[in-house]
């Protein structure tokens, strides 16, 4: 059944029970399926019917994940890939060609820059970046007439800045481009871009959806029509994702809810007690009160989301001091596990910018960007304290 809340859907949609009656899914671990008969293989190949040809066209595993994934987004379609930056890359590319234009927010994660940046010149594919301070008159002029797409990522990684999706879905709608939204630091729990009007909504669901750090995976959802481009797309070069992650990734969704909750409380309470540090000079979270949109994000999440960035007294030398300070909280590129984890943008994620592309984004070269996990808080907060005042020395 299909239910108007998230909890029970991400719990009870499930893909058909066998004739064994099980409770649980089970994993069906096979490259290719069995045809009644010549007739259905016929039909099966020619789309007049749906069913199972292939495990990289579809597997009842992948059916589920992506069928629960629809009804937490709002989508009306949807395509599971082996990993994120797939699932970001199949957005654009299964939707663009050689001579068309990409309007992107500047703040994006640096894989994606690096898809626009360097990947899409060689396909004759040009982009224009737009940065999150400027105004909607100075966006729109940025839109060409040969603009095929709108990318954004909100909250973006690692800056966490936001875009006013209901504006930007209208300004989508007026221009007859497409809207791409990764809304992978967010998940459907706490925002659906698909509700402002975007048209494909993106995801690495290695991150919150699995949610202990265990498989890689990303989505592509949205529209039929724009879905059944990358799918066709996805079906020929093949980026599928395998049965065992889409069986981990459906158990894990039935969890999202109940954890997102634990992450986005600790967050925040961790973002107050950072903000009152002394040799803390910079807090950033879309729920504090001091975040330059914290109107926009009460306006369109339901809650602030696990990341925290900050920046301590120091600089860079200071932000390495902590990192290797750290005890309990890992010290990894990864976000969205059960345990906390701590990293350097500027050293790691976004390396391959420039310091002025970096500087552009809100990426200095002190930034610390903490992946709140489900330890008990006073751990976390402990661990960090400790931390911080070794920076100091």
């Amino acid at each position: 059944m299909d239910s108007e809340y998230f909890e029970t859907n991400a719990i009870r949609a499930q893909y058909d029970r066998s004739q064994h009656r099980e409770h649980s899914v089970p994993l069906y671990l096979t490259s290719s399926f069995i045809f009644d008969d010549a007739e259905q293989a016929r039909a099966l190949f020619a789309d007049e019917i749906e069913g199972n040809i292939y495990t990289r066209f579809s597997n009842p595993n992948v059916t589920e994940f992506i069928h629960k994934l629809c009804l937490l987004e709002g989508t009306e379609d949807g395509i599971a890939t082996a990993s994120g930056m797939a699932a970001m890359y199949l957005s654009m590319v299964a939707l663009l060609k050689s001579g068309d234009h990409v309007l992107a927010c500047r703040s994006l994660f640096g894989s994606t820059h690096q898809i626009l940046n360097t990947i899409f010149p060689r396909f004759g594919i040009t982009y224009t970046y737009a940065d999150i301070n400027e105004s909607h008159e100075e966006w729109e002029k940025k839109i060409l007439p040969n603009t095929k797409m709108i990318f954004v990522e909100t909250p973006s990684n690692p800056a966490l800045d936001l875009i006013d999706m209901e504006w930007l879905g209208q300004l989508a709608k007026k221009k007859k481009v497409i809207l791409n939204v990764d809304n992978c630091f967010a998940t459907p729990y706490l925002q659906n871009p698909a509700k402002w009007g975007a048209h494909i909504v993106t995801h690495s669901a290695t991150k919150y959806m699995e949610g202990q750090g265990r498989v890689l995976a990303g989505a592509v959802l949205g529209t039929k029509e724009l879905i059944k481009e990358v799918r066709f797309f996805a079906r020929h070069t093949g980026p599928s994702l395998s049965p065992f992650n889409a069986w981990v990734l459906s158990k894990s969704l039935e969890t999202l809810a109940v954890r997102m909750d634990r992450h986005c409380d600790s967050a925040l309470k961790i973002a107050q007690h950072l903000e009152k540090n002394p040799h803390v000079s910079l807090v950033k979270y879309p729920f504090l009160p001091s975040h330059p949109q914290y109107a926009l994000a009460r306006k369109q999440m339901k809650h602030g989301g696990g990341i925290v960035t900050f920046e301590i007294k120091g600089g860079q030398e200071a932000g390495k001091k902590f990192l290797n300070a750290m005890k309990m909280i890992s010290f990894s590129s990864n976000l969205g596990d059960t345990r906390t984890i701590a990293t350097h943008p500027a050293s790691t994620t976004h390396s391959k910018l420039s310091d002025e592309e970096r500087a552009a984004v809100g990426i200095t070269p002190g930034l610390i960007r903490v992946s709140t996990g489900l330890e008990n808080l006073h751990d976390i907060l402990a661990d960090i304290d400790q931390a911080i005042e070794a920076s100091q020395s």
